[in-house]
């Protein structure tokens, strides 16, 4: 398996689109709920619209019950513009109120979330991965999630 992406040395690098949607993600970490894990992560959606969905981690006592932000913003995404595709999601995470020196990728479920977000939109969404010290983009889903489930298809 081969995998291609771009690795920047900060988000000043990026294009104006993809550095937009990472300074909303990096906003959106301030609405996280994360009393346990003091990790508190932001997620930004980009729709074919042009509008940006953001939102944060939700955790809860009752594990497994709290909600990552990438499918906290996928899932609102979706159900307030239910005919718009996604485009691409820009993700990060905080730690003691600074960004993550490593990056935070998505976690299965948002994975596979991802791809069916890309399925449905019928185009490859664009991911966004930033930390404090670089930020990574993939092309597309597969990248993260290279043998997705869909035999339901």
């Amino acid at each position: 398996i081969q995998i291609s992406y771009t690795e920047y040395a900060s988000p000043a690098e990026l294009e104006r689109e993809d550095r937009e949607l990472l300074e909303r993600a990096i906003e959106a970490t301030e609405g996280s709920y994360a009393p346990y894990s003091s990790f508190n992560v932001g997620a930004a959606v980009r729709l074919s619209n042009g509008e940006i969905v953001s939102a944060a981690n939700q955790e809860n006592a009752a594990y497994p019950s709290g909600l990552c932000a990438e499918r906290t913003a996928l899932f609102y995404a979706h159900a307030k513009y239910p005919s718009e595709n996604v485009v691409a999601l820009a993700v990060v995470a905080k730690s003691g109120g600074k960004l993550t020196p490593g990056l935070t990728y998505p976690c299965g479920a948002c994975r596979q979330v991802l791809q069916e977000s890309q399925t449905r939109a019928g185009a490859d969404v664009r991911i966004i991965v930033g930390s404090a010290t670089k930020v990574l983009v993939l092309d597309s889903v597969e990248a993260l999630l290279p043998f997705a489930f869909d035999n339901l298809n």
